[in-house]
């Protein structure tokens, strides 16, 4: 892209252009310290100390009944003894969490287990820490907020209806199979021991018996989905019919779509799931029936593990965390009118776009260790992604074309006076565009 053209501005079609200039070179792109955390962004960081989490999370979600429920399912199996189940790949601690029967229901990850989370129960980034030190953590990731990253990629899925993202909110849980410090497991015990022996002087005066319950992501649990590794590897020697190729095709543009605008630096073809129903094809049980009749086959995608993304700026240290789906033959393919109907109307609106970061700022807000610099920083990158989607989409590019494109950060200027001027969205904003220049070391991993 010629430095000299500016970009078109995501709101420009709605109306009057805001102020649209271009801010100098920027050479220190890390932002400042954090004061809530007192961390730098440097890409060695050592793991998270522990720090007393006090949240404001309920599990009461009014506006979702179903997500509800299965909450509830959860809770009361947990109860009866049925406790989640350790996931054993991946480096932090996530559970399958069931219902009474024993089905599964959804995922959880709690926030002080994550990677970087002081209670982290797997010892492989410890490991890297002692052997690779010079490629330990993410340096454009605010750490141990991967929890709001999975919520909030679910919630830009919503608001964009990609149905690509299984149901994700953050959610509250405790359970004997969680990883405990010894303290906390201690205080759990006294208290239920005093309870028993004193229910009446002691026991009534007990807040909570039991173990503290643990922040967190939960997702909704998909049937009948296998890893892409196995389809893409089945289409290859099957490929699929024409009709189910174009079904696929515009799924995987909505996971692209989604990817893109949260900048996921974690998507390999390990974390995205494809469910074909092939049996759906067979011909019809008796001579009667319609072929016309028969429902043909579908193919679904669904978007899992997105706890590393929302970064406050573009990869810039050691690795590029590229979108490893642009090494697939459909990111050659120029994006279908289908997904621009669906997603241009919306990312045009500047008052859509301002909406969007409001909810997610929202969602943020409500972790212990928020740094309200370092969320604007996030949206910063997220206004350029979305620049620069809208640009690809009407000049008809395709998914590869689409990741070649300049590193754009759009900056909102400062608001003006008043209680409610942060909020308030009016046509005098100004937005500063910017590219980034600095690139990775190794810019193929």
């Amino acid at each position: 892209m010629n430095s000299e053209r500016p970009l078109r501005s995501v709101v420009e079609d709605i109306v009057p252009p805001p102020d649209v200039t271009f801010a100098p070179q920027r050479t220190d792109l890390t932002g400042p310290r954090s004061p809530t955390r007192g961390m730098g962004g440097r890409e060695s960081q050592p793991l998270l100390g522990r720090e007393h989490e006090h949240h404001d999370f309920e599990n009461h979600f009014p506006d979702d009944p179903v997500f509800m429920d299965v909450i509830r399912s959860a809770d009361v199996a947990i109860e009866n003894g049925i406790y989640p189940e350790i996931i054993y790949q991946g480096s932090s601690g996530s559970y399958f969490v069931k219902n009474t029967e024993g089905k599964k229901i959804g995922v959880f990850k709690p926030k002080n287990e994550e990677p970087y989370g002081h209670l982290n129960p797997k010892w492989t980034k410890w490991m890297q820490k002692i052997c690779c030190p010079c490629c330990f953590g993410r340096s454009c990731l605010v750490l141990n907020q991967g929890y709001l990253s999975e919520a909030g990629a679910s919630l830009v899925d919503l608001k964009l209806q990609l149905n690509v993202v299984p149901k994700t909110r953050v959610v509250k849980l405790a359970s004997e199979t969680f990883n405990y410090n010894a303290a906390d497991r201690a205080i759990s015990r006294t208290k239920k021991s005093l309870s028993e022996r004193f229910p009446d002087k002691i026991g009534r005066h007990i807040h909570r018996v039991g173990l503290p319950p643990k922040v967190g992501s939960f997702q909704m649990y998909v049937e009948g989905y296998r890893d892409a590794y196995y389809w893409l590897g089945k289409f290859e020697t099957e490929p699929l019919p024409e009709p189910i190729s174009t079904q696929f095709q515009f799924q995987f543009e909505r996971l692209v779509v989604l990817d893109y605008i949260i900048r996921n630096t974690d998507r390999g073809n390990d974390n995205w799931l494809i469910k074909y129903d092939v049996e759906e094809g067979d011909k019809p049980e008796t001579p009667e029936r319609d072929w016309t009749m028969v429902e043909q086959p579908k193919i679904k995608i669904a978007a899992i593990d997105n706890g590393l993304a929302f970064p406050f700026k573009h990869p810039d240290s050691w690795r590029a965390y590229p979108y490893y789906w642009a090494w697939l033959p459909q990111a050659k393919i120029p994006f279908s009118t289908e997904i621009k109907d669906l997603i241009l109307p919306q990312l045009s609106d500047m008052n859509f776009v301002q909406e969007l970061c409001e909810d997610l700022y929202e969602l943020f807000r409500k972790d212990k260790g928020f740094d309200k610099s370092k969320f604007e920083k996030q949206m910063s990158v997220m206004r350029g992604q979305i620049l620069n989607l809208t640009q690809a989409l009407r000049d008809g590019k395709s998914p590869l074309q689409l990741v070649q494109m300049p590193l754009v950060i759009v900056e909102r200027g400062k608001p003006g006076s008043g209680p409610f001027a942060e909020r308030v969205k009016t046509i005098g904003d100004t937005f500063t565009q910017s590219f980034q220049e600095r690139r990775p070391f190794f810019s193929w991993c």
